[in-house]
């Protein structure tokens, strides 16, 4: 059954958060803690190793009463079985959409078109398994004989972008193979990647699900050819590998049909980490690290299906997406994790969020008349203090941010790791209470500045606060504890895309300037190819056809 269609606009609770915003946008979330001393326990999620701490957003309880009204409006628990059951939820590409499927537990039972898919799902994480420890323990070795060193991850958007965060984001669990990551079509990506490499030791693992993906292709093709200048043909067995469905075309590259992973066409490129996209995962961190990341994703389906929305983390963080871009027009929100190692982190959820929910048109094929999606950005604390904070503490924008925070360091040096859970601590306060005209004139007591200087430097001094934010603070960041905060965004797409009524697990508009592309390669490489452009776009193909002789 397909996802059921309703402009949330008409819906009662819609118009109640409306009439509700008047009388709360103007208040600050200092006047919310003086009236609740009980406030932060009362908006606060324990989890697991989980403790979201929501009583900094610029809501109140009756807030979230409406928002969980219109989760119900639209049906929100109907759409999330039919999310877990495999029904056509992305209906306009006619698919299931089942990621969750994939770190099930083996006894459940998922079906796609009355099968039962789960006894395949643990069929290809053996082989993972199998092909890891084998490479992991040198059993599977190069053409030559030697054992595997490297590993280099072919492949563009979720068959990059997933597999290459956690493989960084994980780095202290890696084990002695090194990965590198080719995405980028350009030439020169590829060539600096692979100038260091020695092809004996590597092993190249090309992701592209229908083996056509121009950039994908163009960069396994262009390092076949490097490879065969330094060993003979049958060697493209033993180095390269394939995640695919199209078993003839890699068959025709030279790789083994026992070295192909499949995967499903109920796996979005953007959610395929858990497949076996995440073959570099396994490769790089383990098999077990690997199987820990989708029992940790596991554990989040399960909070996400079974608990009440007034408890579920990723029902809770959707809604306050909608509040804030629906009623306080917030078209941004920042991700700031304080760990180095998810130096990533927002650059992958960016393509997992944008690419699903940046839609103007609903399930019915209408025209929205309401905002849909966010924009996506962040870097880790306390780098991004130093960078973007300015804009969130003094700018004009209302911009939310998530602070994911961890409570022990890896490496064990309390020293750095107080001074940096400091910031993380202190920034989410200033930005919630900043600092009053009072205040500042406080500071400038004992000061040599004069009366003149100070009322000069007043306003400049000022930090309105009012600047909501939510903490996620998680005990360690483990290949379990990544799973959940991976799968917690996952879900929080899902019901953003439920409440703003669009299909969220489509990409129509990433296609259009592929196929435009095709067009113009045409004419850079064949004169005699001549299609009609826009001034603009001609002048520059001609200005880059002329220098580029």
């Amino acid at each position: 059954m397909a996802l059921k269609s309703t402009n949330p606009t008409t819906t009662k609770s819609w118009k109640k958060l409306q009439v509700h915003f008047d009388t709360i946008s103007t208040t600050h979330l200092k006047e919310l803690f003086k009236n609740n001393s009980e406030r932060a326990e009362e908006l606060t999620i324990k989890w697991d190793d989980f403790y979201v701490d929501f009583s900094k957003n610029r809501i109140t309880q009756e807030t979230l009463d409406i928002l969980i009204e219109l989760a119900n409006e639209v049906d929100l628990k109907d759409a999330i079985s039919k999310y877990f059951k495999g029904d056509i939820i992305n209906a306009t590409e006619g698919r299931a959409v089942l990621h969750t499927a994939l770190r099930a537990e083996e006894n459940s039972k998922v079906f796609v078109d009355g099968e039962n898919v789960m006894p395949e799902v643990y069929e290809v994480r053996q082989k993972i398994k199998t092909f890891t420890d084998a490479v992991v323990n040198g059993k599977h070795k190069g053409h030559t004989g030697k054992t595997i060193t490297d590993i280099v991850n072919i492949g563009i958007g979720g068959s990059d972008l997933g597999p290459a965060m956690v493989v960084d984001s994980l780095q202290y669990y890696k084990n002695h193979l090194n990965t590198h990551f080719v995405s980028n079509v350009d030439g020169d990506h590829h060539k600096e990647i692979v100038k260091d490499l020695n092809p004996e030791t590597t092993l190249f693992v090309i992701v592209s699900k229908t083996f056509t993906t121009q950039e994908t292709l163009s960069n396994a093709n262009s390092i076949r050819t490097w490879f065969l200048e330094h060993l003979p043909e049958d060697a493209v067995s033993k180095h390269f590998v394939a995640v695919s469905t199209n078993i003839e075309s890699v068959k025709a590259f030279g790789i083994d049909e026992n070295n192909i992973f499949p995967m499903k066409d109920w796996v979005g490129g953007r959610f395929s980490l858990w497949s076996a996209v995440g073959l570099s995962i396994s490769l790089s961190l383990g098999y077990n690290n690997f199987e820990s990341l989708l029992e940790g994703a596991r554990k989040m389906d399960e909070h996400f299906k079974t608990t009440e929305f007034d408890k579920n983390i990723p029902v809770i963080s959707a809604l306050l997406t909608v509040w804030y871009n629906n009623f306080f027009n917030a078209e941004s929100e920042a991700i700031i994790p304080y760990t180095q190692y998810l130096n990533q982190f927002a650059t992958y959820l960016q393509q997992g969020i944008m690419e699903s929910n940046g839609k103007y048109v609903d399930r019915s094929g209408n025209e929205v008349n309401y905002q849909t999606g966010t924009i996506i950005w962040g870097e880790p604390g306390t780098n991004s203090q130093h960078a973007f904070f300015q804009l969130i503490h003094q700018g004009t924008k209302l911009i939310p941010a998530d602070f994911i925070g961890f409570i022990e360091s890896l490496h064990s040096n309390k020293d750095h790791h107080d001074k940096l859970m400091s910031n993380y601590f202190a920034q989410t306060e200033a930005l919630m209470n900043g600092k009053t005209k009072e205040e500042v004139l406080a500071e400038f007591e004992g000061t040599n500045l004069s009366d003149t200087e100070k009322e000069r430097l007043l306003p400049f001094k000022i930090f309105k606060g009012n600047k909501p934010t939510t903490s996620i603070l998680i005990q360690k960041l483990t290949p379990e504890s990544l799973g959940k905060l991976i799968a917690l965004y996952e879900h929080k797409i899902f019901v953003q895309g439920i409440i703003w009524n669009i299909y969220s697990y489509d990409q129509f508009g990433v296609e259009l300037g592929k196929q435009l592309a095709k067009t113009i390669l045409n004419e850079l490489t064949d004169s005699s190819n001549s299609v009609k452009h826009d001034s603009s776009t001609q002048n520059l193909i001609d200005f880059y056809k002329e220098k580029h002789r």
